[in-house]
């Protein structure tokens, strides 16, 4: 395989997910900058989360239908720039909300694209894949570190600038991904696909997904407010946050060692305990800042083991040609409709009950989560 088309596609991870590091940290709190209620800042945050839960399949069925993966992909990286250049212009929450809603549904349709591309380029080699994906979690790290100091200097107005230049990229490296090699099409049998879903641990593993990124809302949407509102400044709030995904780059690491050591339903079960006691370290512990160090160093179970485990429940569950569609669910699911739903019930609620009783109920339902997968997941 030759270095180019890799190198285009490490740089796509990086230019992805350096997207991730800039609107996950920062756009709640541009947004709040900007005198947005928070029930508008819920909503507005949670664009991106509404838009995985259909918007990745609709692209995804788009590009096997015509067999055009190529040209759907750049389409999708120009659309995306297009549609977030209005963040440049206005500060009107009907005017963001339309641009971050359309050009967020181009940019949702990138990655699982890019995502079957090269898994076909590899020849499904697992451990090239991981160092390719890698970069992408350097990319979250190098913008939210980056964004924090240049924020702390130039303001927060600066965010939707480093947005569009970051998407700029993106749109660049979404021209430069190879074609994928052409390959046949698997017949899925309708009935076989519901009879997996039939399946109580399917359908409790699906639903535990779903509470852990509904707990996981408040964090996403409101964390650097929450944080920002006990004194500490932008470089600090990035420099949390890339602890969080440091810690998460680790355990990806450590995975297989972990997984030949311990069995997976101890492992999903050991992230939805962190979570718990994660979620209240926020709520209680946020005047401490050792306390919100290790609350974001459970960012490795809470996110990193977990999602690994997941994947590896759901490659068991949705064997041979129902994969794809197994992952889509699980992605569908939880990030799209877990996340954004937890998103936008925290800013709904976020004036009127506050951040520490908000944290403090996303532990709770962790352990609502952590209670069901004990009864029913793999049992």
């Amino acid at each position: 395989m030759r270095s180019k088309p890799l190198l285009a596609i490490a740089g796509f991870y990086f230019c992805y997910f350096a997207f991730n590091g800039l609107f996950s940290p920062y756009w709640g709190l541009y947004l709040a900058s900007l005198t947005f209620p928070a029930w508008q800042i819920g909503i507005l945050t949670s664009l991106t989360q509404i838009n995985r839960i259909y918007a990745p399949t609709l692209w995804g069925w788009l590009s096997d239908r015509t067999g055009r993966r190529q040209t759907i992909l750049r389409i999708a990286g120009l659309g995306g720039l297009v549609f977030f250049i209005p963040l440049l212009l206005t500060q009107s929450f009907a005017y963001l909300f339309v641009a971050v809603f359309i050009g967020s549904f181009f940019w949702s349709a990138a990655l699982p694209l890019v995502e079957a591309t090269t898994m076909s380029l590899l020849k499904g080699d697992s451990g090239a894949y991981s160092r390719l994906r890698l970069w992408g979690s350097v990319g979250f790290v190098c913008a939210t570190l980056g964004a924090g100091y240049l924020i702390e200097a130039r303001g927060i107005g600066i965010l939707p600038w480093a947005v569009i230049a970051i998407m700029a990229s993106l749109a660049v490296y979404s021209w430069q991904v190879p074609s994928p090699p052409a390959a046949g099409q698997l017949q899925m049998a309708q009935s076989s696909f519901n009879a997996v879903l039939a399946k109580i641990e399917v359908r409790a593993l699906l639903l535990v997904c779903f509470l852990m990124a509904f707990a996981h809302g408040a964090y996403y949407s409101f964390y650097s407010i929450y944080i920002a509102e006990q004194g500490y400044g932008q470089s600090l709030i990035g420099g949390l946050w890339s602890i969080g995904v440091l810690a998460e780059i680790a355990v990806f690491a450590l995975m297989p060692k972990l997984t030949r050591r311990f069995a997976l339903r101890t492992l999903f079960l050991f992230g939805l305990a962190v979570a718990t006691l994660r979620f209240n370290l926020i709520a209680f512990g946020a005047g401490s800042l050792v306390l919100l160090m290790l609350a974001q160093l459970a960012h490795a179970f809470t996110f990193g083991s977990h999602h690994a485990v997941t994947m590896n429940y759901i490659h068991r569950y949705f064997a041979g040609a129902h994969q794809a569609r197994g992952q889509a669910l699980y992605i569908a699911v939880s990030f799209g409709l877990g996340g954004s739903l937890g998103g936008i019930l925290t800013g709904l609620a976020w004036e009127r009950l506050g951040g520490a009783y908000l944290f403090a109920l996303s532990g709770l339902i962790a352990l609502l989560g952590f209670l069901l997968a004990y009864l029913r997941v793999d049992k």
